[in-house]
């Protein structure tokens, strides 16, 4: 092999599908009553941070929500927003779409168009944990409504 040539990053499948079961087990702690289309959760951390939760999409085995940070007086580039998956069969949940990137893949090339990061997929299942993590710790506040 070529000094130069660069190896494939592979995702490492347990870490990664462990990582979809933390992330499921912490949104059914956050969502109350996922299989209703169209609810939207909001909370606030120590009344600086506001957070949304919203129900896109259900089906039997699925749900997809949104889940986004709310704040006026930051930039939208800061202000992290995700599509997540939940597969209730298999009690898992996936980032399908990050920052308004959808269809992330499971590796890139790298350096690429986008600087996208060779395992992005994996780092933003690895945010989507720790932000989750940060909210089923310290969230005050939680009210569901009907939007």
């Amino acid at each position: 092999m070529n000094a130069i040539e660069k190896k494939k990053y592979v995702p490492h499948l347990p870490s990664l599908l462990a990582l979809g079961d933390h992330n499921y087990a912490r949104l059914m702690r956050l969502l109350p009553d996922c299989d209703t289309a169209d609810l939207v959760y909001h909370f606030c951390v120590e009344s600086v941070l506001s957070y949304r939760i919203q129900i896109i999409d259900c089906a039997r085995y699925t749900t997809t929500v949104e889940v986004k940070q709310l704040a006026e007086q930051l930039p939208d580039f800061m202000k992290p927003a995700m599509t997540v998956r939940l597969y209730h069969d298999a009690k898992s949940a996936e980032v399908i779409g990050a920052q308004h990137v959808g269809n992330l893949k499971a590796s890139y090339e790298y350096p690429n168009l986008h600087m996208h990061q060779k395992n992005e997929k994996f780092m933003v299942n690895v945010f989507l944990s720790e932000w989750l993590q940060f909210c089923v710790n310290y969230h005050n506040k939680l009210s569901a409504k009907t939007s």
